[in-house]
């Protein structure tokens, strides 16, 4: 395998209801992932050297749905399906993250 150009991790961790960390999952995560997975088919983004990983807890469940690029390190929260195709477009193709969805600086505190 290659080493990707960028490497999209997407949380689909999930908790019991009332859990004092929150669930990306109740956040919307799986429709994320789901947005992810379908663009990387039809976009053929496999080939173009970016990888798309679902992973469990990411750290920040309360802020969900996380989404973290790497090499970058570039986190993102309240991520919604509708931001899938930005994300794709502006950072993972264009090298600029996407401001309003950059995780707040506590979370790497």
């Amino acid at each position: 395998m290659a080493k990707p150009k960028k490497h999209v991790l997407v949380c689909v961790q999930g908790r019991p209801p009332g859990h004092p960390r929150g669930s990306c999952q109740d956040k919307g995560c799986a429709q994320v992932w789901q947005q992810f997975s379908d663009a990387f088919a039809a976009r053929k983004l496999w080939e173009s050297g970016l990888q798309l990983t679902h992973t469990s807890c990411l750290g920040p469940c309360h802020l969900g749905a996380s989404v973290l690029v790497y090499p970058e390190g570039v986190m993102y929260t309240g991520v919604q399906p509708d931001d899938v195709a930005m994300l794709i477009d502006q950072h993972l193709l264009n090298d600029t993250p996407v401001e309003r969805l950059l995780a707040p600086a506590e979370v790497w505190a």
